[in-house]
C-alpha cells in the first residue's frame, strides 16, 4: 500500500486535499493511505526515517513560516525516497524549470487558485501512479489481488505463506509474513485460480509449497518458513512425505 504525505500551510487548502484524497482512494479502489496531512517539512521527514516504502507525496512550494520551501523539501525527500512521486500542488503555474534546476523529477504541477482544477489534477495523478506502480508489479513479478474493507490490494505471491476459511461463512484469511487479509471468496475457487503453486493440504487450507520448511508426519502438521503451522488431512499424507523432508 503506498502511503500519502500531503504539506501545505494553509489548513483549509490541506484539508481539502486530505478530503478529496480520501475520496478518490475509496472510490476509486486505490491501494494507497493517507501516511501525513501536515504543515511542517521537518514531521514528514521524520515520517521518513523508518519508511521503507515508495510514497507519494503532495507539496507546496512556499510553506510560510517553515524552515525550507517545498523545492528544499523534495530534495530531502528524493534522498530517502529516490522512487517516490513528487506532485506539486501551488499557486505558481509554470515550476517546470525549478524543479530541473533542483533535479526533482516532479510527476506533475496542480493549480491550488481553482479547487476544480485542483481536484482534477489530483485525480489524474492518482490515475497515472496507479497505471505505472500496477506496470511496475507486472514486471517485479505476479500478485494477488484483493479488495478489502474497499481498498483494493496487491500482494506479491512470493510473499503468500497460505490461505484459510475463516470463521464466518465465504470468508478466506490470506496469511502473507505478518500481514492477515479478509476477502470473500471460496477455497475451490482460490485452488483452481491459483494452480499448483499452491496445494491443498486440508480442507480449510491452501498452502504455497514453496514456502514449506517440513512436514511434522506425527502432529500431522506442515511447518512453513517462519515458523507458522498448518494442519494437513489423512489424505494428503502420502503425497506429502514423498513431496517434502519431514520432521526434526
Amino acid at each position: 500500500m503506498l502511503p500519502i504525505y500531503i504539506c501545505e500551510d494553509d489548513s483549509r487548502i490541506r484539508e481539502a486535499e486530505r478530503a478529496w484524497l480520501e475520496k478518490q482512494i475509496l472510490v476509486e479502489g486505490c491501494d494507497m493511505e493517507i501516511a501525513l496531512c501536515t504543515a511542517t517539512p521537518e514531521e514528514l521527514l521524520e515520517c521518513l526515517v523508518h519508511e521503507q516504502r515508495q510514497g507519494i507525496y503532495f507539496l507546496d512550494v512556499e510553506l510560510k513560516g517553515a524552515s525550507m520551501d517545498g523545492f528544499r523539501l523534495g530534495q530531502e525527500i528524493r534522498k530517502r525516497d529516490a522512487r517516490g512521486f513528487l506532485i506539486y500542488v501551488t499557486a505558481f503555474e509554470d515550476l517546470a524549470f525549478e524543479t530541473f534546476r533542483y533535479h526533482l523529477e516532479a510527476l506533475d504541477y496542480i493549480c491550488k487558485q481553482n479547487p476544480e482544477q485542483m481536484y482534477r489534477g489530483i485525480s489524474r495523478c492518482l490515475k497515472v501512479i496507479s497505471k505505472r506502480v500496477a506496470g511496475e508489479q507486472g514486471e517485479r513479478g505476479q500478485y494477488f489481488t484483493v479488495r478489502t474493507l474497499d481498498v483494493v490490494r496487491h500482494i506479491p505471491m512470493e510473499d503468500i505463506l497460505y490461505f484459510a476459511t475463516s470463521g464466518r461463512t465465504h470468508r478466506i484469511e490470506l496469511h502473507a509474513g505478518k500481514e492477515r487479509l479478509d476477502f470473500i471468496g471460496s477455497m475451490q475457487e482460490l485452488e483452481e485460480r491459483l494452480g499448483n503453486r499452491f496445494i491443498r493440504v486440508h480442507r480449510a487450507y491452501l498452502v504455497c509449497a514453496d514456502q514449506i520448511d517440513y512436514v511434522d508426519l506425527r502432529s500431522r502438521e506442515i511447518v512453513l518458513k517462519g515458523g507458522e503451522r498448518c494442519p494437513f488431512s489423512r489424505g494428503m499424507r502420502q503425497r506429502l512425505a514423498n513431496e517434502h523432508p519431514s520432521g526434526h
